[in-house]
Order: structure tokens, then C-alpha cells, then sequence
């Protein structure tokens, strides 16, 4: 699962703490995963902005919908701890939880895809020591969780450990 982290380069430290200011938080939620979705579709998941230019591992998490009952496809950062990967349902900080954390908890099983490799998997929400690991984990590789998790106010931000599929 290593070769899910991009080499790291100069520029993506940079590139983080720029995507971790309001108007790069904006920014992002508002256009990279659009950007992202044909890159990787482009490079059979081995490349996408996101991944280029900040060295943000990134997968692509297919869920069943909670209302609509049809699959959901968007790109997100995924952290591998061995064959697990964490999510972390951060929403850029915004009041309320994404989508696909509403998808995956009415419908755990899920599907991700990631350098030309596809996998079923199964999600749980962390908690307690679970929970702080990742969440430590995670703000090692982009701090900008801090930041999110400012801007959300009283607003848990789960942690989503997904583990594939026996």
C-alpha cells in the first residue's frame, strides 16, 4: 500500500498550506475533485491533480447512495495503514458531514479504487484510541485537518476506517 503515497516533491508542502486557507479551502471544495475525476479516470487512477500537486494519496470511493440507492463516485485523500484505508469526513471544514460519510454509514460496503486497482471494502466509524491514532496520522500528512476541524465548530469530524472485504 506504499505506492499509494506520491513521491514527495517541493512544492506540495506549499501547495497544503495554500489549500488549507479560506480562500484555497474554497477553492478546492469547489473545483478540484472536478478536475480530479478525469485525470484519474485519464491515468487509470494512477494520477490526478490532487495527488500531483499536493501528494495527497488520493482513491476513488464508490458508495451506495443513502436516498437515492444508486452508486456514488468522488475522489478523496485516503490514508493506507496497511491493507486499511482512513477517510477522514472533514467536508473542508463546512457545518455538515459529506455526502459518501451519509452513503457509508446506511450502506458500509463500498468499492475503491486506486492505481489501477479496484477492491471491495467495509467501513466503520473510529472512535477512542482508534479514532486519535488516525486523526494524529492524518494531520501528519495534511495539517489542514486542523484547520477544517476549526472551521466546524461543534461539528465531530469522523475518522472512516476502511477494511477490505473478506
Amino acid at each position: 500500500m506504499k505506492d499509494l503515497h506520491p513521491k514527495p516533491r517541493w512544492w506540495h508542502n506549499i501547495i497544503k498550506r495554500a489549500a488549507a486557507t479560506k480562500f484555497g479551502t474554497w477553492l478546492v471544495a469547489n473545483t478540484l475533485h472536478h478536475l480530479d475525476r478525469p485525470f484519474i479516470k485519464l491515468t487509470n487512477g494512477h494520477n490526478s491533480p490532487s495527488r500531483f500537486l499536493a501528494g495527497l494519496p488520493v482513491v476513488t470511493l464508490t458508495a451506495i447512495g443513502a436516498k437515492s440507492g444508486k452508486p456514488r463516485s468522488i475522489p478523496l485523500a485516503g490514508h493506507p495503514d496497511g491493507e486499511k484505508i482512513i477517510l477522514i469526513a472533514t467536508n473542508f471544514g463546512r457545518s455538515r458531514h459529506p455526502g459518501w460519510y451519509h452513503n457509508l454509514k446506511a450502506n458500509p460496503e463500498a468499492v475503491l479504487s486506486f492505481l489501477g486497482h479496484t477492491k471491495t471494502y467495509v467501513a466503520h466509524e473510529a472512535d477512542g484510541e482508534e479514532y486519535q491514532a488516525y486523526w494524529q496520522q492524518a494531520v501528519a500528512l495534511y495539517t489542514g485537518y486542523e484547520v477544517y476541524k476549526q472551521r466546524a465548530g461543534k461539528r465531530h469530524i469522523p475518522v472512516v476506517v476502511l477494511t477490505p472485504k473478506q
